[in-house]
């Protein structure tokens, strides 16, 4: 099998901001880029961190309403610093969570998850910026046509993991929806051909009736 590397998946060419970019240009760079967010590198074209539409908002929230029905927000010290900032530097999120362009599908999106980000600023060796990944591109991989899943699925994972042939587990995939059929020799050798289907970019479920031909429990699975 073969996840898709961030590499693969990333926007090149990406539009960046410097330390000492004023707010206006920041604006007006997200607007003519139709982008939401801006990576803000050194000199080494390394990142710092990124500015996004949610940080530069905090100066329209930080102000009072004309009508006064509408109270100012409680902000936090570090929020309130980012509404009064008017260069990047000041008002970017940081330190920048960086992908590397190697890295897979699955672990950019644990990454996003984990550290509550929606972009990566991809990295190489030297940590120059490279490019950026969103939840958008990495979403890109249930696109996949549904031929394309099935033969992945029926020669790496079936054939050459699994050493099973047509004649012994079909598949079909309908919109990213895996339906396994067949018999294998072993009853724990089901869990294992679902689990790695699973793992299949593109992949959005796996289901089906793949009956053991023993009942057997002495025999494991073989190692994949």
């Amino acid at each position: 099998m073969h996840h898709r590397t961030v590499e693969e998946l990333m926007t090149r060419g990406v539009v960046r901001a410097r330390p000492d970019t004023p707010f206006k240009e920041l604006v007006r760079l997200l607007s003519e880029n139709d982008v939401t967010a801006l990576p803000v590198v050194d000199d080494l074209g390394r990142p710092m961190g990124v500015v996004s539409e949610a940080d530069l908002l905090r100066k329209s929230a930080d102000q009072s309403d004309p009508s006064g029905m509408i109270p100012v927000p409680n902000l936090e010290a570090w929020e309130r610093a980012k509404a009064e900032g008017s260069r990047a530097e000041e008002l970017m999120s940081a330190p920048a969570v960086c992908a590397r362009p190697e890295w897979n599908v699955v672990e950019a999106a644990r990454l996003m998850e984990a550290q509550n980000v929606k972009r990566l600023p991809v990295v190489d060796e030297a940590d120059r910026l490279l490019g950026i990944v969103s939840r958008g591109d990495l979403l890109r991989i249930f696109l996949r046509r549904d031929e394309a899943i099935r033969e992945e699925i029926a020669g790496d994972v079936l054939r050459r993991t699994m050493g099973l042939g047509d004649a012994d587990v079909s598949v079909d995939v309908r919109d990213g929806r895996v339906v396994l059929g067949g018999s294998v020799e072993y009853k724990g050798l089901i869990p294992v051909i679902e689990q790695l289907c699973r793992g299949v970019d593109g992949v959005v479920s796996v289901s089906g009736d793949v009956v053991c031909r023993t009942d057997d429990a002495r025999h494991s699975a073989p190692d994949t």
